[in-house]
């Protein structure tokens, strides 16, 4: 049997991904079976390093995902259109898609999968979040009879990247972001990178399969690390934590009922805990359930290679039911998608953490008094207080507290913030 493909996008995903369907030899005997039929491109002018037979690369986008003779379409274009509209057009045309479109599945999930479970086809995404890293098919199959109660992640490599550098070289953050668009590691608009949004629409991803409900993307917390700075890591360094922007989504303790918290953000790490010595442009998802206990995910986030690799293994999945012909009856529960409901998410104010915060302050007697009390008005429990030493004439003081609730500790802060001892407030963090 034959099955033909339908490519669209040729970027450096999309390149992979054609050179592992193309040069079966060594590989699963399955890929023997799979031919590139059509793919598809924004220009046809870019010169491309594999060379394909005439009238395989096309412009018209809207001829492959109609083509009766395509059985499987695969979305590799980014961004949320035209891919989306692609994705639903190969729906409605009974084709199966394969993507690696973290964003669109993201915001558009709901309405992707809806569409899909009609048409009795698969919507396989394996490469959307982790690169290479098989995250996707583990939480819906490997660790499907588990009760899992956290996702944590470092989903991101150009901000791991980045972060590492500035702990390891001593880079400030700008040159740090130079030195990964340089390498390939961040794009020219690193926007979706380094303001946690691309981490968002990955842990969003993650929620939805690990604890069984949709997720409203706008739902999730989100902050990136501009505001992180090389004194915080060195600090955090003195206090034995390093600084990740970390993925979370967990079951919120202290509620009678099954709510999650969903944030992305910097975040101090124990330098004990599992996550913290992974660097450069890998990514790492640590899993918690019972009776599992806790599982990790770690290699190549993103690339070419990686990300292909996730693509390929998808086609093959489908390729596999095709097979079997099981294509015609009903959908395979452990395959596709059909939550119902959406979770309920705690309010950022709600949750509860640990914090660091660094002031500065006037070097007078009273000053970690007049915090302790701030801080005592609120509940807040401090941890750590250590003055860590002066910049320009002014105390340089860092805390970090016992596990708090958010809002608490905010309006502790603004109280703080009136306080004619304290000039400035450089740094809030949350701490793992």
């Amino acid at each position: 049997m034959v099955f033909k493909i339908g490519l669209l996008g040729l970027g450096t995903v999309g390149i992979g991904t054609a050179q592992i369907l193309l040069d079966s030899s060594g590989r699963n005997p399955l890929l023997e079976e799979i031919v590139v039929s059509q793919i598809g491109v924004r220009s046809l002018e870019k010169t491309r390093p594999i060379k394909f037979p005439p009238g395989v690369i096309t412009t018209d986008l809207v001829a492959i995902v109609t083509d009766p003779e395509i059985n499987i379409v695969v979305e590799l274009l980014g961004g949320l259109e035209p891919a989306r509209t692609m994705i639903l057009q190969a729906i409605d045309q009974g084709k199966h898609v394969v993507t690696a479109n973290k964003a669109v599945i993201a915001r558009h999930g709901d309405e992707i999968y809806e569409a899909a479970n009609r048409a009795g086809v698969y919507v396989l995404l394996e490469a959307s979040v982790g690169g290479g890293i098989p995250i996707i098919k583990p939480l819906k199959q490997s660790l499907g009879a588990n009760r899992i109660t956290s996702i944590i992640g470092i989903v991101n490599g150009t901000t791991n990247y980045i972060l590492t550098q500035m702990t390891t070289a001593g880079a400030d953050f700008s040159d740090a972001l130079v030195e990964a668009q340089h390498l390939g590691y961040a794009e020219a608009d690193s926007t979706a990178d380094v303001d946690g949004l691309d981490a968002a629409d990955k842990i969003a991803i993650l929620a939805s399969l690990g604890f069984g409900e949709r997720v409203q993307r706008e739902s999730v917390y989100c902050e990136g690390i501009r505001k992180v700075s090389t004194v915080d890591i060195a600090y955090a360094d003195k206090l034995g934590f390093v600084i990740k922007l970390l993925a979370i989504a967990k079951i919120s303790e202290k509620t009678e009922s099954r709510i999650l918290q969903l944030r992305v953000h910097p975040t101090l790490v124990p330098k004990s805990h599992p996550l913290a010595s992974v660097e450069g442009v890998n990514n790492a998802i640590l899993v918690e359930g019972d009776p599992l206990g806790q599982v990790m995910f770690y290699g190549p986030g993103a690339g070419s290679g990686p990300t292909a690799s996730a693509v390929v293994s998808d086609i093959m999945n489908i390729v596999a039911i095709l097979k079997s012909n099981n294509h015609t009856q009903t959908l395979n529960p452990l395959l596709s998608c059909t939550h119902q409901h959406y979770c309920q998410i705690t309010p950022i104010e709600a949750i509860e953490t640990r914090f660091y915060a660094r002031f500065l302050t006037k070097d007078v007697p009273g000053v970690i008094g007049n915090l302790g009390r701030s801080f005592g008005n609120y509940q807040v429990s401090l941890e750590s207080v250590v003055q860590i030493g002066f910049k320009e004439e002014l105390a340089e003081i860092v805390v970090v507290t016992h596990y708090v609730c958010e809002g608490n500790f905010r309006t502790a802060l603004d109280e703080v913030r009136t306080l004619e001892t304290i000039k400035s407030i450089p740094s809030v963090l949350r701490v793992l």
